[in-house]
């Protein structure tokens, strides 16, 4: 299975994720849960006006885990904003409850890529295995 489509998979099939980023010298953790696979990549989903949009822009790199109850996965990335209306609704068409607070164009809508991505699943029955995508 192609890395990026595993760790896509996974993501969704746990619902949230918590998603970590570094204001200053505090690091900032939050649950996820929007996100679509669009042009064979991983997109998230947040606003701009909100903490987590100006951590990620002063300092993109980030990290996420995740856990299905069984196995758990953590993300090492950058996440990168995609400006492109085609992706906004890309991301909307994947997680349409977010069309009550967001639309593409709307000036708000913030979709970031997973980039330099090397994501590692583990758990207590088996060695951690890492993937890069």
């Amino acid at each position: 299975m192609e890395a990026v489509k595993e760790v896509y998979d996974f993501l969704k099939k746990c619902g949230a994720f918590y998603l970590a980023t570094v204001e200053g010298d505090q690091p900032r953790v939050r649950p996820f849960g929007a996100i679509c696979m669009f042009e064979g990549k991983i997109y998230t989903q947040t606003g701009k006006i909100k903490n987590v949009s100006k951590q990620l822009v002063a300092n993109p790199k980030a990290e996420i885990c995740a856990f299905d109850g069984g196995t758990w996965v953590r993300i090492t990335c950058k996440l990168i904003e995609d400006t492109r209306l085609e992706a906004q609704e890309a991301m909307l068409d994947a997680n349409p409850a977010l069309r009550d607070m967001y639309s593409p164009g709307d000036g708000n809508t913030q979709v970031l890529c997973f980039t330099d991505a090397e994501a590692t699943f583990s758990s207590f029955t088996s060695e951690p295995r890492t993937v890069k995508f």
